[in-house]
């Protein structure tokens, strides 16, 4: 969690760089992709980039913050506003995102432990369950 400043530092560089085809995630051979939200209050675009899970045709997103204890502000974003876009390899595509509850947050949960066993450590950091959200492409 020290080095989270670091890696979003280092991260938002690399994306500059290279026009989004490269983050520290890809580089340690995750899936990667930038999200782009609407600012909640600014109503501004809000980008960042974060490790995703590959769910069918659908990405799957997990607020950690890093193990912080609140949120991250594009969590907020898509519970204002669930329109958003996410860039793979610098290509973008149109999104909507859905917070998921209950039963198919538990069994969602379960697979994100398998493929990336760090949220546990991150959601004991945090002290709060890790909201997780499902972004399904629009059809256009």
């Amino acid at each position: 969690m020290r080095t989270a400043r670091f890696v979003v530092w280092a991260d938002k560089k690399l994306h500059k760089a290279f026009g989004g085809r490269v983050s520290l995630v890809a580089l340690a051979g995750l899936p990667s992709l930038r999200l782009t939200t609407t600012g909640r209050k600014s109503g501004l675009a809000r980008s960042t980039n974060l490790l995703y899970y590959p769910h069918g045709d659908a990405f799957v997103l997990t607020a950690s913050n890093w193990g912080r204890r609140h949120d991250p502000a594009w969590a907020l974003n898509l519970r204002a506003n669930p329109k958003a876009r996410v860039a793979l390899a610098g290509r973008p595509v149109e999104v909507v995102a859905r917070e998921l509850t209950g039963a198919e947050y538990d069994a969602m949960w379960r697979e994100l432990l398998a493929f990336w066993p760090g949220y546990a450590m991150e959601q004991r950091e945090a002290g709060r369950p890790l909201p997780v959200f499902l972004l399904t492409t629009v059809a256009g």
